[in-house]
C-alpha cells in the first residue's frame, strides 16, 4: 500500500505541461518472479520512475519501452520471458528469476480518468479506516477487433459498477467471475471468449492497508506503533484515559482517541482487515473491551497475556460460539520466542499479517509448492 501511495503521489507531481508519463503494471506472470500480478510502476520520460516491477532487472528496459509507447499513444503489453538465457543476455542483466511476465504499459493522461491511475487515486481517496477492497478489470490482450486493450470495469466497495468496457457480453462475463475473485482475495488475469476470439483481462483485487486498533496505550504499544507505521498499516491508539494518549510517544499513530471501555462498538469502525489488539495490561479494561468487540464484525482480535488469563475472561463472558473464537488470538503473535516488547511486536505484526494473507506462518523451507499462489 506504502507503494501505491507513493505512484500516485508520484503521478500528482508530473507537470504535463512539460512532461510526459507512462505506467506500467504487471498483469500476469508464469513461473517464478520478484514482483507479482499488480506490482507497478510510474514513469515519466525524463528517465525518472517510482515503484518496481521487479527486482531491478527490467525496470531500465521497462523505461526504455515507455518512451516508445508514450510517443505512439497506445497501450502495449510487453513480455520478458527470463527462462531463456538469450532474453537476459539482451537485457543485460542476469535475471535468474526463470519466469515469463507480461508488462502492460500505457500511456498517462491527467483527462483520461478512466485510466488505471485515477482508479487507484480513487481508491486511496476513500477515508482508511472505512476503506474496503475494490476490484479494477483492464484488457491487457484482445484478438477481437470490437474490444481494445486498455479498456476497464470498476467495482466499489458497495460492489457499485463502473463499466468502461465497449463489449456487453465481455462485461457481464467480467461482472460474474468478480465475486468469486473478491473471496480469493489474490489478484489474476483471465482467458474470456467473445464471439470465438480470445480476450485477455487482468482482474487486480485492490485491498486496504491493514487497520490496526491498539486498545491499551502503554510502554509495550510505542514498537508496535512505530513497526506497523514501516509497513504501512493504518494505527489507531485507543485509551479511556486521554493521559496515556501522548503525540510525542506515538508521532507514528495516525489517530489517537480517547474511548470508554463500553463505548467502543458505537465509537469506533472496523472493515474488512481490521485487527483489534487488547495491550492495556488491565484485566478489566481488556475483558469489557472483548465484549463490546465481540458486538462488532471486526474480522481480528487479538489479546496480550497468558492463556490462563483469556480463559478467565471466557469464563465471566460464558459462551463463545465457534466463529467467534476463531477470531480471537489469545495469546496474541507467532511462537517466536518473543520476550522484549520489540520482539512480541514482530511476533504480533506476523500472526496478524499472515492471518489476512491466510498463511500458516510457518517456515518458507518446509512450505509445499511455490510460495505466491498462482492463477493464471
Amino acid at each position: 500500500m506504502k507503494e501505491l501511495e507513493k505512484i500516485v503521489a508520484a503521478y500528482e507531481e508530473v507537470d504535463f505541461k512539460t512532461r510526459k508519463a507512462a505506467l506500467a503494471t504487471v498483469v500476469r506472470v508464469q513461473g517464478s518472479a520478484y514482483r507479482r500480478a499488480g506490482a507497478r510502476m510510474m514513469m515519466t520520460d525524463d528517465g525518472r520512475w517510482t515503484g518496481a516491477i521487479s527486482g531491478g532487472c527490467l525496470e531500465g528496459d521497462a523505461l526504455r519501452r515507455a518512451r516508445q509507447i508514450i510517443s505512439e499513444g497506445k497501450p502495449q503489453v510487453v513480455r520478458y520471458d527470463t527462462m531463456e538465457d538469450q532474453s537476459a543476455t539482451s537485457l543485460g542483466v542476469g535475471l535468474g528469476c526463470n519466469g515469463i511476465i507480461d508488462v502492460l504499459i500505457e500511456p498517462v493522461s491527467e483527462t483520461d480518468h478512466l485510466h488505471h491511475i485515477h482508479l487507484l487515486k480513487s481508491f486511496l481517496g476513500t477515508p482508511r479506516p472505512a476503506r474496503n477492497t475494490e476490484l479494477i478489470a483492464t484488457v491487457f490482450a484482445s484478438e477481437n477487433d470490437s474490444v481494445m486493450v486498455g479498456e476497464r470495469l470498476f467495482q466499489q466497495a458497495d460492489n457499485r459498477i463502473t463499466n468502461y468496457i465497449s463489449h456487453t457480453g465481455l462485461s457481464e462475463q467480467i461482472v460474474a467471475l468478480l465475486p468469486q475473485i473478491k473471496q480469493e482475495g489474490r489478484s489474476q488475469s483471465r482467458s474470456l471468449t467473445i464471439e470465438g476470439k480470445e480476450v485477455e483481462v487482468f482482474i487486480e483485487v485492490l485491498k486496504p492497508a491493514v487497520h490496526l486498533v491498539l486498545f491499551g496505550a502503554g510502554y509495550d504499544s510505542v514498537p508496535l506503533v512505530k513497526m506497523a507505521h514501516e509497513v504501512g498499516w493504518y494505527i489507531t491508539l485507543a485509551d479511556d484515559c486521554v493521559a496515556h494518549l501522548q503525540p510525542k510517544r506515538f508521532p507514528d499513530a495516525n489517530e489517537m482517541l480517547e474511548v470508554h471501555r463500553d463505548a467502543v462498538s458505537q465509537k469506533l469502525k472496523f472493515g474488512e482487515q481490521t485487527a483489534a489488539v487488547l495491550i492495556s495490561h488491565n484485566y478489566k479494561f481488556d475483558l469489557a473491551v472483548l465484549k463490546e468487540l465481540l458486538k462488532t464484525e471486526v474480522p481480528y482480535i487479538g489479546i496480550l497475556g497468558p492463556k490462563k488469563r483469556f480463559d478467565k475472561m471466557l469464563g465471566e463472558i460464558g459462551g463463545l460460539n465457534e466463529e467467534q473464537l476463531e477470531r480471537i488470538h489469545s495469546p496474541i503473535g507467532l511462537d517466536i520466542g518473543a520476550e522484549t516488547p520489540e520482539e512480541i511486536a514482530i511476533a504480533v505484526l506476523a500472526e496478524i499479517q499472515a492471518r489476512f494473507a491466510k498463511r500458516g506462518g510457518n517456515f518458507l523451507k518446509v512450505r509445499e509448492g511455490s510460495i505466491h499462489e498462482r492463477i493464471l
